[in-house]
């Protein structure tokens, strides 16, 4: 029995289903088939063979009261394995997918025991708490990856639109607004999935380049300032490899250059510099205390109004802020401090006041020259071809229409095994493939196997939320993270074309 839904209880230790608005069984736990038998076993099984005569209506009819989610349990029979009926209490969660309706059902036998106080309850005797979390996580993994593919279009097309026009343009200002809001909303699908994961699947760290979140930090905030500053960026072009989680650290280092945009004003000068660091004994930073080794150290200075001694050593303090005006609550820096310590690095301030800050960001490196992933604006033509494979069309659209715009030859498939039958039936080699990592019936890991062994020469991109692939192969270089803007898609597909790898 196959299905197009990503199912987050198949390891329950209760049955669960996964129905179809038609009242199809998709998805079925091991837990379900040991209960109902034989039955979820044949082809497009349907809620009905399991629906007992005594509930009244029709399974058909008890799924569409359902329209949201999730609906309170509800006490219901139905027919078990050996021919005779049980009684379970139903729990079901509701969500759409490409306009399609889908439910969860989990399914507690009437007989499991409550617990006799919930302040004694242990984790086994909370099996309904636990069912209305995992149904709450599933619900958040799902609308997270719908989210960001939704917001991977928006990026995408706004970003192309914006490297196509004037300066001047009368509606430049306004595709920088869409573009900034998609971004902030971007941060929102990454909380979403991080809770969805519930620390069970944490983000993949992977070595690479930090002069590309750098640059695409500064890139942003220069977007969205409204008075004039000039910004100097002094990078090291040898830079160490460091492990690092993308999206994190990006929004750290934009914690970081936002405070220094607030504190200066119109012709003030913000400097951002990378370098390497080699210590043959432990160092001290103000009060960060450096142990010997390989770093690489982001500084950010500005020539603002800078922090009085009395504050600076209070800054890192959460809700702590000294701003009047705005909803400021004090949990920027703090917020930075945590993902650079969560890290293994360190953050270390210097100001004075009337003179300017200076933030410098400490992170443990490898003494080995990462790639350089940055590209010059000006060279992400290519005559290449490229496939383009994700299970939502809207993407498919979004990266044909990117990709020709700049000289590629694009096709598309919206499965795996559609894109090895491209591959195969295709007369010329195909260059690069650009895959989703997760999509029904085939994973993008999966296909990037199976591209290895029929045509090793074609190099692999791979793009998601938030898995990332998990083989010693693959690099910063070699994942986009959604959701994407234009130049990032273009940026990644050159190196990859370009790289000697």
């Amino acid at each position: 029995m196959k299905s197009e839904v990503v199912f987050a209880l198949e390891n329950a230790g209760w049955p669960a289903l996964v129905i179809d608005g038609t009242g199809t069984i998709l998805r079925a736990t091991a837990a379900a088939v040991k209960v109902f038998g034989p039955v979820l076993e044949g082809e497009a099984p349907r809620l009905s063979a399991l629906w007992a005569p005594e509930n009244g209506s029709t399974a058909e009819q008890f799924l569409a009261q359902w329209e949201r989610s999730p609906a309170p349990a509800v006490a219901l029979k139905f027919r078990v394995k050996g021919g005779g009926t049980d009684s379970f209490t139903v729990a079901i969660c509701s969500f759409t997918k490409e306009e399609q309706k889908y439910f969860v059902a989990q399914l507690l036998p009437a007989s499991a025991p409550p617990p006799a106080n919930p302040e004694d309850a242990s984790p086994e005797s909370g099996t309904d708490q636990k069912q209305k979390l995992e149904c709450a996580l599933q619900m958040a993994r799902s609308v997270s990856l719908d989210f960001n593919n939704a917001l991977t279009s928006i990026l995408g097309h706004t970003s192309l639109l914006l490297s196509q026009l004037d300066p001047n343009h009368p509606w430049r200002n306004s595709l920088m607004e869409v573009e900034k809001s998609a971004a902030k909303a971007a941060e929102i699908a990454n909380d979403l999935g991080t809770f969805s994961r519930q620390e069970k699947e944490p983000r993949g760290q992977f070595a690479g380049n930090l002069n590309s979140i750098l640059q695409r930090s500064v890139e942003l905030l220069q977007k969205s300032q409204k008075q004039k500053i000039e910004w100097v960026q002094q990078l090291e072009r040898k830079l160490f490899a460091t492990k690092f989680d993308e999206a994190k650290l990006q929004q750290a280092f934009i914690k970081i250059l936002e405070n220094s945009v607030q504190a200066v004003d119109a012709g003030a000068r913000i400097i951002v510099q990378s370098r390497n660091v080699e210590l043959n004994e432990p160092a001290q930073d103000r009060d960060l205390r450096l142990a010997a080794g390989t770093y690489v150290c982001i500084e950010i200075s500005d020539n603002g109004c800078g922090i009085s001694a009395e504050v600076l050593p209070r800054i890192f303090e959460p809700f702590f802020t000294t701003k009047k005006e705005g909803n400021h609550r004090g949990l920027g820096l703090a917020w930075v401090y945590g993902i650079v310590t969560n890290h293994g690095g360190g953050v270390a301030v210097s100001s004075q006041p009337g003179v300017g800050t200076s933030a410098r960001v400490y992170l443990p490196a490898e003494k080995r020259i990462a790639r350089d992933s940055s590209i010059d604006a000006g060279n992400l033509n290519g005559n290449q071809t490229v496939l383009m494979v994700d299970d939502e069309d809207l993407l498919l659209t979004m990266g044909q229409t990117v990709l020709s715009a700049y000289g590629y030859k694009v096709l598309t498939a919206n499965s795996g095994h559609k894109a090895l039958e491209i591959i195969s039936q295709n007369a010329s080699p195909i260059d690069l493939v650009i895959t989703d990592m997760v999509m029904p019936a085939m994973s993008g890991r999966e296909l990037a196997e199976h591209i290895c062994r029929i045509s090793p020469q074609t190099r692999i991109l791979c793009t998601s939320g938030f898995v990332r692939p998990s083989h010693d192969s693959y690099d910063d270089s070699s994942y986009l993270q959604k959701p994407f803007t234009s130049q990032e898609l273009l940026g990644k597909v050159k190196n990859a074309l370009t790289s000697s790898g």
